[in-house]
């Protein structure tokens, strides 16, 4: 297994549409980065979010989940609870080659704040857009700005490709296009 550099991830995202739409130098500015880093690819979130509210007392059940939870929110910034979490996606589209896993690793930016991103692998043979947990550990309210650089997803190209990939068994997130709530 290798980690895969700037130059590997062009060639993928070009030749491959790997990562739609994509960006293939690191785009600053006054945002927080995003684009090809060198040995990664910083995604961006959408001004698609979902804020956990907790008005009608309901228990956070992964077999039993209720939409109810979320208020949903298209806006160009975000306010996070204090002590809460708010669901969102990439603007990125990814299409993870079969021999290929992704792990995704929160900017510092946020991190410095007090926000965490978590997001499981990507497996190989994935495809979609991202969705991404934003969890506010601080007791304050928390920023974060939609078509802005949120975490970093490292690729890890294997010697071979997996037996069964995430494609071949139909995974249950396969191709999702927008912010994604839990299924079973």
């Amino acid at each position: 297994m290798s980690v895969q550099s700037d130059k590997w991830i062009i060639e993928m995202a070009r030749d491959k549409n790997m990562i739609s739409p994509f960006e293939d130098k690191q785009v600053r500015g006054n945002k927080i980065s995003f684009g090809v880093s060198s040995y990664g690819y910083d995604a961006r979130v959408s001004d698609e979010f979902k804020i956990f509210t907790n008005v009608n007392s309901e228990i956070v059940d992964p077999k039993n989940f209720k939409s109810s939870n979320f208020i949903t929110k298209n806006s160009s910034e975000c306010i996070i609870p204090p002590n809460s979490f708010v669901l969102a996606r990439t603007v990125e589209y990814f299409k993870i080659p079969k021999n290929v896993l992704v792990i995704c690793l929160g900017k510092s930016t946020y991190a410095r704040c007090g926000i965490i991103v978590n997001v499981t692998p990507l497996e190989p043979g994935w495809e979609g857009h991202v969705t991404l947990e934003f969890s506010n550990t601080t007791p304050l309210p928390a920023k974060i700005y939609a078509n802005e650089g949120v975490a970093q997803f490292i690729f890890i190209k294997g010697n071979e490709d997996p037996l069964v990939s995430y494609a071949d068994r139909n995974g249950k997130y396969q191709g999702q296009k927008g912010v994604t709530l839990p299924k079973i």
